[in-house]
């Protein structure tokens, strides 16, 4: 029988590998993904306009519309993938 607990020295159980629910390659996936996301919104956030009651067009560029919400939203669907990838064990 495999002993699937280790104890610690302190009496705390540790997780083996097999037990944790995320990997390391779960982590950088979702590290990744975060940083898509961060980056959309930061394509999308920008200035008002300088003049009080004053409009600015800059607000309807592709840049703040179209690439940012995109790479927002394809981040939170990599983050699902993330989430749910299960690398293949070795044995």
């Amino acid at each position: 029988m495999i002993d699937i607990e280790k104890k610690d020295p302190q009496g705390l159980d540790r997780m083996t590998a097999k037990q944790r629910p995320f990997s390391k390659v779960n982590y950088y996936m979702m590290g990744g993904c975060l940083a898509l996301i961060v980056l959309g919104f930061i394509l999308m956030s920008g200035g008002g306009s300088s003049v009080e009651n004053g409009f600015n067009p800059e607000i309807f560029s592709t840049r703040r519309i179209v690439v940012g919400p995109t790479l927002s939203f394809l981040g939170f669907l990599l983050m699902a993938f993330a989430i749910i990838y299960k690398p293949k064990s070795k044995e």
